[in-house]
């Protein structure tokens, strides 16, 4: 039965996830409105009563971010959950082979939720965050995670116009599925200035019950990266990439959408 979503309870969502997708200085009620599109007089009373409840805190400068009570709320969420500690344990393995950052997202919307980082132990590395969301068509995790959509599915995931986010970022819709078609064959995904320039990501989908639930991602800064260390990344993803598969077929999930089911809410 069809059913018409509440519009105050969507603002608040939109608020929370505007605020978790954000750095750590937070957002002005302007910047707020703009994201999500509404005016400020309608969001004022929502902001007071958030902040009076401690979902979201106002800084000294003016500016909100997510409260105590939002991270309780995802602390409690997450105790019962072992299917991300199962991702982050092969993540680790990945950075200890690598020594780059490596990464958790899925689809969502056309962006990749990120769910999970690994942090790597070199002093300059990439900086990103538990909960941010990036366009999926200027990632290679993105692109992973796009790799089953046909050109119809995908004209109809980005009805308008790709947005750049650096000069190389494609914006051509043929040349993102036709780049998607020709890694799937190659078996690695990848990704070279489009989002951050001087950046380099190479990434791998995560598969179950024949569909791309998940993908994994190693990024790497261009003057670390050499012909050498591209067939480690590689590698040392397959290998994640199949023990992966492996561990979730043995636990018999039965939920393609467990991982953003399970974690959208909190973050």
């Amino acid at each position: 039965m069809a059913h018409t979503q509440h519009k105050p309870t969507l603002r608040v969502l939109d608020i929370l996830q505007s605020l978790a997708s954000t750095e750590d200085e937070g957002l002005t009620l302007t910047e707020i409105a703009t994201q999500i599109q509404v005016p400020k007089s309608t969001i004022v009373p929502i902001i007071h009563t958030l902040r009076d409840h401690k979902f979201i805190e106002q800084k000294n400068d003016g500016r909100y971010i997510l409260g105590i009570n939002m991270f309780l709320i995802g602390s409690a969420s997450q105790k019962n959950i072992t299917v991300l500690n199962i991702f982050k344990a092969e993540m680790k393995k990945i950075v200890a082979q690598t020594v780059e950052v490596c990464q958790l997202g899925v689809l969502v919307d056309g962006d990749v939720l990120y769910l999970a980082k690994e942090d790597s132990p070199e002093p300059i590395r990439l900086v990103s965050f538990v909960g941010k969301r990036l366009p999926a068509y200027c990632t290679a995790i993105g692109k992973a995670l796009l790799s089953d959509y046909t050109y119809k599915e995908l004209s109809e995931l980005y009805p308008d116009p790709l947005r750049p986010l650096t000069e190389k970022t494609c914006t051509d819709l043929k040349k993102l599925y036709e780049e998607y078609t020709q890694s799937k064959q190659d078996g690695y995904f990848k990704e070279e200035g489009e989002c951050s320039l001087d950046l380099n990501c190479f990434a791998l989908p995560i598969r179950y019950n024949n569909k791309n639930i998940a993908a994994i991602s190693v990024s790497i800064p261009s003057f670390r990266l050499t012909e050498e260390k591209k067939e480690s990344t590689i590698h040392a993803l397959l290998l994640a990439q199949k023990d992966l598969e492996h561990n979730l077929s043995t636990l018999g999930i039965s939920d393609n959408h467990l991982l953003e089911n399970s974690f959208i809410t909190t973050l």
